[in-house]
């Protein structure tokens, strides 16, 4: 039979298809537009399946916090390629997916992949893989955390742009305070709040390291023992929040910042995006390619 072309316009708004796959499935299944859907899924489907194991290195991070600043959920999404990580329908899935976290509270991805995803219909999991076929590109949820502040404290966030996103918990001090202390963090890449919350194994091991440099210089047992925790107090002062320099007032550490106002940090998160990935090298002309002969 012949295929109208407002027939393949409502299989397109339907699937997300593109023309010709939707007039291909309109022909095979004779015009019936519920067999046609169906067909596009299983084939959609089985594309997801082949892209699933390429690597997803790019994306976005989403940060959302509840209106009373009780609680705050982070969250990252990845993509393969910068391109997509711009997309709108990529980034309208991340953050439908922080919402999900936000509003259901899954204990684990694989939990959360099971639940309708936020605003529609379709579970998180079934969402990303009709978005990948969309797309035509890999699309994974990496990780995601939920942060509930205790008592009198409260929970703020910043991005920087959509690569880099902070939670911080923190009691006390001026309104925007948490938001000054999360753009440091986003910025300085702190690893703990305070040299109390080092592992004691972490700080072994960087003392044995320190006092074998120090120890090569050929000086006094009694200097090398100083050279080699002042050292150790450099570096602990460089991969704590409270003893890096605030990257508003470097004249000042975070800590000094924080005794001034009478607050306190709790916790922090800082996700960026793709850290610990591996990144496919780039070849845009291999990547139009492929994606002309439909791989």
């Amino acid at each position: 039979m012949a295929i109208a072309a407002t027939m393949v316009k409502e299989l397109r708004s339907r699937t997300g298809a593109g023309m010709m796959e939707c007039k291909g499935a309109l022909t095979e299944t004779n015009g019936d537009m519920e067999a046609a859907v169906e067909l596009l899924r299983k084939k959609g489907a089985a594309k997801a399946d082949k892209k699933s194991g390429r690597i997803a290195a790019d994306g976005v991070i989403i940060a959302l916090v509840s209106a009373a600043k009780k609680s705050g959920v982070l969250a990252e999404v990845n993509c393969e390629t910068d391109f997509v990580a711009k997309d709108d329908n990529f980034s309208a899935y991340a953050r439908a997916v922080a919402e999900t976290v936000m509003a259901k509270r899954p204990a684990s991805l694989e939990a959360l992949s099971e639940l309708t995803l936020s605003g529609g219909e379709s579970t998180v999991e079934e969402a990303r893989r009709e978005l990948i076929t969309k797309i035509g590109e890999n699309i994974n949820i990496r990780r995601f955390q939920l942060v509930e502040a205790k008592m009198d404290a409260s929970v703020s966030a910043y991005v920087h742009g959509t690569r880099i996103g902070v939670l911080v918990t923190t009691s006390g001090g001026r309104a925007d305070l948490g938001k000054d202390i999360a753009m440091h963090i986003a910025a300085s890449r702190p690893l703990y709040v305070s040299k109390d919350a080092i592992p004691a194994q972490v700080a072994a091991k960087e003392r044995e390291i320190y006092a074998a440099q120090a120890s090569e210089s050929g000086k006094p047992e009694n200097i090398v023992e100083k050279i080699a925790e002042g050292r150790l107090q450099k570096y602990f002062n460089e991969i704590t929040l409270l003893g890096q320099p605030f990257v508003k007032d470097p004249d000042q550490s975070v800590g000094k910042l924080l005794n001034s106002e009478k607050a306190t940090v709790e916790e922090f998160i800082r996700f960026e995006v793709g850290e610990g990935l591996e990144r496919r090298p780039d070849n845009f002309v291999a990547e139009v390619t492929a994606q002309a002969k439909g791989v």
